[in-house]
């Protein structure tokens, strides 16, 4: 991102640029950014392509297109599934293209290995999109807040954070919620968020967890009838069940040979703030304990496939193990 945005600021640009990562608000952010510095308003030499069935002929005549009174040619290809196939002959053009052509491609999936992946990052750039870690997001979070005369304290942006589907798009969306609800006062409270914001399914899976690591079987039972009566299908949050257990028993094999926070959210691939709220939660269960949950939990998913139980009466009959004792 610190590359794209020298190349914005400095006019600088190279033939082709790659666009990539699980973060859909930053690809869009990024992908409009590179539109506006190269191409600005000018409608007469941009082309956008998005989807699985864009011809790559018809990529290549547009590229061989001089631009009418423009220095560049911009073309935009979107979503279209090029870095995960074998794409020999737009990867050979890129190699031979006129300098008038920049090519900006967005994709969220890429397989490194892919010719055109590293056809495109040997003769121009690739940005990873990836979300950014607790710090990050909270800057992010203050500077929108900042914009519309709102200040949130540290702990309530990790009760957000805590409460709510972390994709930036969703974060954004939680936050405009916000300022329309507290108009009138300059600070935000952790009962501002849980009056106005839509608590994530996976939030709710992680206090049954809880619930379950604290032997209050009604209360986990409780929480799974709610996310029932959300209309959360049970094999969904059998998936979620599983990767929580996942990744608890994952973090405390990492916790116990000494790793800091940062570095179990770095090779787990998740945020800094994630591990920290789930730390306390770690030190209710044994690794054997958490293993052991993980295996019942495939165990019933395999039951519901085979038809011996049906996928409600499973999670039910898995929350009251769990809370009766993992040993």
């Amino acid at each position: 991102m610190k590359v794209l945005s020298q190349h914005i600021k400095s006019g600088v640009f190279k033939p082709v640029y790659l666009i990539y990562g699980p973060e859909d608000y930053l690809r869009k952010q990024y992908r409009d950014k590179m539109k506006a510095a190269i191409i600005g308003q000018d409608g007469m030499n941009y082309s956008y392509f998005e989807g699985k069935n864009i011809s790559v002929k018809e990529l290549i005549d547009i590229g061989e297109t001089l631009p009418f009174f423009s220095e560049r040619r911009l073309i935009v290809v979107e979503n279209s599934g090029f870095f995960t196939s074998s794409q020999e002959e737009l990867a050979a053009y890129l190699k031979e293209m006129p300098e008038t052509t920049c090519f900006i491609f967005v994709e969220r999936d890429v397989d490194k290995r892919n010719r055109l992946y590293k056809t495109v990052t040997s003769l121009g750039y690739g940005a990873n999109m990836a979300p950014p870690d607790g710090r990050m997001m909270m800057q992010w979070i203050r500077g929108i807040l900042r914009a519309e005369g709102r200040i949130m304290s540290e702990h309530t942006m990790r009760h957000l954070l805590e409460r709510i589907d972390t994709d930036m798009e969703n974060v954004r969306r939680e936050l405009e919620k916000l300022i329309v609800y507290t108009d009138g006062q300059s600070e935000i409270y952790p009962e501002d968020i849980d009056a106005v914001c839509t608590v994530h399914a996976e939030s709710q899976v992680f206090d049954m967890v809880k619930a379950v690591a604290d032997k209050q079987q009604a209360k986990a039972l409780e929480l799974y009838y709610d996310l029932i009566a959300l209309k959360e299908a049970p094999m969904r949050i059998l998936y979620w069940l599983t990767r929580q257990f996942n990744q608890l028993y994952q973090m405390k094999e990492l916790l116990s040979k000494g790793y800091p926070d940062h570095v179990v959210a770095e090779r787990m691939g998740i945020r800094d703030f994630i591990v920290r709220k789930n730390k306390a939660l770690c030190n209710n269960f044994s690794l054997e304990e958490l293993r052991r949950a993980v295996g019942c939990c495939v165990e019933g998913e395999e039951a519901v496939k085979t038809g011996k139980l049906n996928d409600r009466m499973v999670v039910e009959l898995l929350i009251m193990q769990f809370s009766s004792g993992l040993k």
